[in-house]
């Protein structure tokens, strides 16, 4: 099973990410952003794009490394991952669950106001590229991105574990 937590940036995935491990026994937290750190930093600045998700290659590793985690190991695959783009998402969701891996998607959803004064103990966030990004991804959860969603605003990070599982 893969449980997809996608929201925001600074809507604290990762943190419900790292709770809900500690609570599922046989649970592996897979960050796909590894994989597009190292993408940008071995290409030649002329050709690197602002958004590693627009890189196929950073989709297609994504989706093949889950698929190896999934088919060798009986674990829960905990990603938590921001996916605004619908095509992008398509690409690596629709990918999985077209191959045969039910994949659960969560969409954790605060106020931009919640997001913008959340401490955040990312670098730089203040003024960072994924500040930056709130209001896209708010608009494409709204209209674009389907999921569970899961309205955090006034949730313990507990409550918003509860209501993944």
């Amino acid at each position: 099973m893969i449980i997809w937590i996608n929201g925001a940036f600074g809507s604290s995935k990762t943190i419900a990410a790292k709770q809900l491990q500690q609570r599922l026994a046989n649970a592996f937290l897979y960050d796909p952003e590894q994989a597009g750190f190292f993408i940008r930093d071995n290409l030649p600045k002329v050709m690197r794009l602002p958004d590693f998700q627009q890189y196929p290659e950073w989709r297609a590793f994504n989706v093949e490394m889950v698929v190896k985690i999934a088919t060798s190991y009986d674990v829960v695959i905990l990603v938590p991952m921001t996916l605004v783009e619908p095509t992008y998402a398509d690409d690596i969701t629709g990918s999985l669950e077209r191959d045969g891996f039910p994949v659960h998607h969560f969409i954790l959803s605060a106020s931009k106001r919640t997001l913008e004064h959340r401490p955040n103990k990312q670098s730089m966030w203040f003024n960072s590229w994924r500040k930056q990004q709130i209001d896209r991804s708010l608009d494409a959860f709204v209209d674009d991105i389907n999921g569970k969603t899961i309205h955090m605003d006034k949730l313990s990070y507990d409550a918003v574990v509860d209501a993944i599982l």
